[in-house]
């Protein structure tokens, strides 16, 4: 219970009148007003009746919808607010009667989200009283799954561009006859069809639908690098928006998922399977970097006895030296699967070698920057050489790139 800012002001002007009248009579209004407030306040004691409708799965970063309706006893008027936990935002936080408000998750996991807490105000708006906020809603929030799925309805659609052509999915090398189509730089010459070639005087080549019922490995890095800030995430935040992207895909496709997440110890582990995207999801959502170095040998070692697999490491490369152990392992996998290590580009270091310094400060961490980016640089060509396929992209069009190599990758018939 507590006085609104109308009683507030009744008492300061009944505590004013002892300047121009007798104080009994001021006491005697103060007591008045009290009282006046207390009664309003008892008024409105009952707790209200307060509905919220919130879906209780969110997606990292996504806005969603919540709405709260109260219905206040009596004649009292009622103010709404949704308290958050600090990982969250809600715009507005309040409002009369009713909030329709947009809630954001920031952070992964399972959150407790409070119950909704409403402030009546009596009829005579001179007193007022607290309800709710007592109890508990947990609230999971996945990596972003609506870009996940909107990937998957591109790869389905057939409209998921990549190096200027379309990537339709499960089409490209295998064994059964789809269609003849014009020729185009990735394509395997071993299926050209030299008839249509001949009559049409451009080349042509067969489409066959690929074999479906591969497997797909993604190995997720949580160790201490992993944990750097991307602009609104961190590198596995963009890491797990990727694999979700990845699984999702797969489950399109037709082709078995798992995952691996790894540092100095196998952290989760999920053997591929068909639609394998929900375990995949259910596998990592909650997973957190932890500062220790990575075991990539360790890491590796999980999926090397696997049969024929596209493995999609997600790391951070740093320089040669620190990267070593990753580049020592790299050719022992490429010898049996498919191999795509990829890194989150960084957009604050591209914008630290792009615009020209105006500081002695800014030149010096423009020449940090390109040590950076040479460092990497000579880590990428080696993990070429190795037998590897190195995909580097912006945090917004990181899961895309990844979706693009696996499905290049299927193409190709390197399954």
């Amino acid at each position: 219970m507590s006085p609104t800012p109308r009683a507030a002001a009744l008492l300061a002007a009944a505590a004013a009148l002892a300047l121009v009248v007798p104080v009994p009579f001021a006491v005697v209004a103060v007591i008045v007003v009290l009282a006046a407030a207390a009664v309003d306040a008892t008024s409105v004691r009952a707790d209200p009746v307060a509905s919220r409708r919130l879906s209780g799965v969110l997606a990292r970063g996504v806005p969603t919808p919540i709405e709260v309706v109260t219905t206040a006893p009596g004649v009292g008027r009622a103010r709404v607010r949704q308290p958050v936990p600090p990982d969250f935002t809600v715009e507005p936080a309040e409002a009369d009667d009713r909030l329709e408000a947009v809630v954001t998750a920031h952070r992964r996991g399972r959150h407790p989200v409070a119950d909704p807490a409403v402030r009546l105000t009596g009829p005579l708006g001179l007193g007022r009283w607290s309800h709710g906020g007592r109890g508990f809603t947990e609230v999971v929030v996945y990596p972003d799954l609506p870009a996940a799925r909107r990937l998957a309805q591109a790869v389905r659609q057939g409209t998921l561009a990549a190096e200027g052509r379309r990537i339709r999915g499960p089409l490209g090398l295998g064994t059964e006859f789809e269609s003849v189509r014009e020729y185009v730089a990735d394509d395997d010459v071993r299926r050209i069809n030299w008839r249509a070639t001949s009559r049409l005087g451009r080349p042509m080549t067969n489409q066959y639908r690929v074999d479906q019922h591969r497997d797909v490995v993604c190995l997720v890095d949580t160790g201490r690098l992993m944990a750097a800030p991307l602009g609104d995430r961190s590198r596995l935040d963009a890491a797990l928006d990727a694999v979700t992207a990845v699984a999702v895909v797969a489950d399109e496709v037709g082709d078995r998922c798992g995952v691996v997440a790894f540092d100095i110890e196998i952290r989760r582990d999920v053997r591929p399977r068909r639609a394998g995207a929900r375990a995949v999801l259910e596998g990592v959502f909650d997973l957190e970097p932890r500062p220790v170095d990575s075991d990539y040998e360790l890491a590796f070692t999980a999926v090397a006895r696997s049969k024929r697999s596209f493995v999609l490491l997600i790391t951070d490369l740093l320089e040669e030296s620190a990267a070593r152990p990753l580049l020592e392992a790299v050719p022992i996998l490429a010898r049996k699967h498919v191999v795509a290590v990829a890194t989150v580009a960084d957009p604050g270091i591209a914008a630290l070698v792009t615009v020209p310094p105006a500081t002695a400060f800014a030149t010096y961490a423009a020449g940090a920057a390109h040590d950076v980016l040479d460092n990497r640089a000579a880590v990428t060509a080696r993990l070429a050489r190795a037998g590897a396929e190195v995909v580097e992209a912006a945090p917004d069009a990181f899961s895309a790139a990844c979706v693009r190599t696996y499905l290049r990758a299927k193409n190709r018939g390197r399954l």
